[in-house]
């Protein structure tokens, strides 16, 4: 009977994971099935352009694994059994495993704020960019647009809304200082950008809840937005933690260095449903540099011990960030082991292009996950490991 490895999630950790279990194992042995609750590739990246109103490549899934011999199943995901090793999805369907990589990704977190479930908008999937998209669509002149949160994706949003709809009228609400985690050059380059595009900037500003057409501070202060674009964090759904798996107090799979449940031998995790850590000792942000490093070392530590060989390490890093600002802005903020920024950085048109690089590079990576597969694939061992290593 050959061994099956059910991956959940086919964001860039899942697919990319996906695609090289097919190219280094043998079809002999392993049938590998990904589960997913759309049919196309989302590049999560490139969201906020979308809710800009850009046009965005897609990328069927079926077409990405067509010819792997990696399965198919357009299913959401209701629940996972790690003792009877089966997976419930929508329509009452389920599928049984004996490896399972666990990719599901996170969605928006509200911090239990009222009204943002109801009133606010994200871009943390593509039907939710696309509501935004046509909610903007629908605003007058000077439409009064209120992003909420200073990481990565608030800055990303503001700036391409900023940019590619001049018309409304933006705003960024932030807790604490704009960029204060920045270089202090890149920090100034930011606030230019800000300045250049018409940006205002609410610092200090804790929004307490969101209305239809506002949304209010903490000191009560309210903020007119006729759409309010809701940044603030990211968190996991509760489905690893119902299903007995051990999780941090954020919801992430814990796992040891390969990737591998620490309660459940069988259970891998990638992306950002695991609560690694990475060389500095410091948890992984989520992003999609951690989707990537995760990624290969659970595909890498499944291989290597379904075939009874040595299971490499991948290093575990954070670099810095690569913020884009509007399509012909950006900032390369590099950091330390401490994963504080360095005196130096890259602005303008440069770090926007290379932003753009990576972006390319992590679509084409996921697009063609066997690229370069190779004639002979690895056969399993007779008896593949399934306890701690």
């Amino acid at each position: 009977m050959k061994h099956r490895i059910l991956v959940l999630g086919a964001g860039y950790a899942g697919a990319y994971a996906a695609g090289n279990l097919a190219r280094r194992l043998s079809p002999a042995d392993t049938e590998i099935t990904v589960v997913n609750a759309e049919p196309d590739f989302v590049e999560r990246m490139r969201l906020h352009q979308l809710a800009a109103g850009q046009r965005l490549r897609t990328q069927k899934l079926a077409d990405m694994f067509a010819g792997t011999g990696v399965r198919l199943r357009l299913a959401r995901v209701t629940s996972v059994d790690p003792e009877g090793k089966t997976v419930a999805m929508t329509g009452g369907d389920e599928l049984a495993y004996d490896t399972l990589l666990y990719s599901l990704g996170s969605r928006v977190a509200d911090h239990g704020v009222p009204g943002v479930a109801e009133h606010a908008f994200n871009v943390a999937g593509r039907p939710s960019a696309l509501r935004l998209r046509e909610r903007l669509d629908s605003l007058d002149e000077g439409g009064t647009v209120l992003v909420v949160g200073e990481g990565l994706t608030g800055i990303e949003t503001a700036t391409e809304l900023a940019e590619s709809r001049p018309g409304l009228s933006v705003a960024l609400a932030a807790r604490g200082e704009l960029g204060a985690w920045l270089s202090p050059g890149a920090r100034r380059h930011l606030r230019q950008a800000f300045d250049r595009l018409g940006i205002t900037v609410h610092e200090h500003t804790s929004i307490e809840a969101v209305e239809p057409t506002r949304a209010v501070g903490a000191d009560g202060t309210l903020f007119p937005a006729e759409a309010t674009v809701w940044t603030a964090g990211f968190a996991v759904d509760s489905i690893a933690a119902a299903a007995g798996l051990k999780v941090a107090e954020t919801g992430q799979i814990v796992v040891d260095r390969t990737m591998r449940s620490v309660s459940h031998p069988d259970v891998y995790a990638a992306g950002d449903s695991v609560h690694a850590i990475g060389e500095n000792g410091r948890r992984l942000p989520m992003s999609c540099a951690s989707a990537g490093y995760t990624g290969v070392q659970a595909f890498e530590a499944i291989v290597g011990r379904l075939t009874g060989d040595r299971v490499s390490n991948t290093k575990l890093v954070y670099v810095g960030n690569h913020i884009s600002l509007g399509r012909r802005d950006g900032i390369l903020q590099m950091v330390d082991g401490e994963a504080r920024s360095k005196s130096w950085y890259v602005g303008g048109r440069k770090a926007a292009r290379v932003k753009a690089g990576i972006l390319k590079g992590a679509r084409l990576g996921v697009a063609h996950p066997t690229f370069g597969m190779p004639k002979r694939k690895r056969r399993l061992a007779a008896a593949p490991e399934r306890v701690a290593a």
